[in-house]
């Protein structure tokens, strides 16, 4: 484990923005992040914990120590008649386990395929798409304790999982370290193909009686025909939060916007898409300098070559502000802005 000085971070974010570490280590063990956290201080100084780097927007260099997490391996820890649990380590790609669910026959995550990002990451942000979201299937995740290094347990309860949201992005933010997710999953999987367009595409195709690869294929084809690939257009998939507004504000706007859709939350709210509000603000597709929101997905904001992260920030106010005058209604970024 060597720790490297003012290392840049280009290569590292899914938007491929210019930015220096002052310090810049990688861990592929559990030991060396518990010995990292055990010898570094690490709560002392700024900490930036990277899985993928689809998620975060870096507008300046950053001051601390960057930790790039490696940790590799899928373990089945337990089986019975409905269930299997798979302990999956923090640097694994979060696709690449989904295609290996879905591989084995394993339902609760196909409708997650595409997100962008490790599984480390997951959790924190309690990642969702198309009807479903991680807090769904997981059972426990496993951290390291930044100031102590020790390994702590936490049950999905203990997770306080939210709309995007989880206790590691709130009250323990920058507290511990993922290390591993364990994820319990149906052996015999449930269709769940009423979200957004799935359906639509089964129908195109004929598929009447899908299976989770059905399902997955068809998120992966929704995905890819509105989601810039982060390899050819620098992205960070969507930069904001869909808001959920109450029943009331939703009845008042739906008079001068008629087509505005919304979907029940519970009796008292409903969620909005951010991406909605953007285009009808006249965003989507719009460059400004060197970003923008992109033509197919108001929702992402994209690096065409040269942006720097204050730019991208600077677009990502001015639309929070545009959206926020015209509908009342406040868009919160999802990606961490460093």
């Amino acid at each position: 484990m060597v720790i490297y000085q003012n290392i840049s971070l280009k290569p590292y974010n899914t938007f491929g923005l210019e930015a220096k570490a002052a310090e810049f280590v990688e861990c592929n063990t559990l030991e060396e992040v518990q010995v990292l956290c055990a010898t570094f201080n690490l709560s002392e100084r700024p900490l930036l914990i990277l899985g993928g780097g689809s998620n975060i927007l870096l507008t300046q260099d950053f001051k601390g120590m960057v930790v790039k997490m490696n940790l590799k391996g899928i373990e089945k820890v337990y089986e019975n008649e409905d269930n299997v649990w798979l302990k999956t380590n923090s640097g694994e790609i979060w696709h690449d386990f989904v295609i290996h669910c879905v591989a084995e026959n394993l339902g609760g995550v196909e409708n997650l395929s595409l997100i962008p990002g490790c599984i480390g990451a997951a959790p924190m942000q309690n990642i969702g798409a198309y009807g479903a979201e991680i807090k769904d299937t997981v059972d426990e995740v496993m951290a390291v304790e930044i100031n102590t290094g020790k390994l702590v347990k936490f049950s999905n309860a203990e997770c306080e999982f939210g709309y995007r949201e989880s206790v590691f992005k709130q009250k323990f933010k920058g507290k511990y370290i993922i290390v591993s997710v364990t994820f319990k999953l149906n052996k015999n999987p449930v269709i769940n193909a009423q979200y957004g367009a799935i359906s639509e595409v089964l129908q195109q195709k004929g598929i009447n009686n899908p299976s989770i690869k059905d399902i997955s294929n068809a998120v992966i084809e929704i995905r890819q025909s509105k989601l810039p690939d982060p390899k050819i257009l620098g992205n960070s998939g969507s930069f904001f939060k869909n808001p959920e507004i109450p029943l009331a504000l939703f009845q008042q706007l739906k008079l001068n916007y008629p087509s505005m859709p919304g979907y029940p939350v519970n009796e008292e709210n409903i969620k909005v898409p951010a991406g909605w509000l953007i285009e009808q603000c006249g965003y989507k597709g719009k460059v400004i300098g060197n970003t923008g929101a992109h033509k197919n997905q108001a929702l992402v904001l994209v690096n065409y070559g040269n942006a720097s992260g204050y730019e991208i920030y600077r677009v990502a106010m001015e639309i929070q502000n545009s959206v926020r005058d015209k509908f009342g209604v406040f868009i919160i970024p999802e990606v961490n802005i460093i």
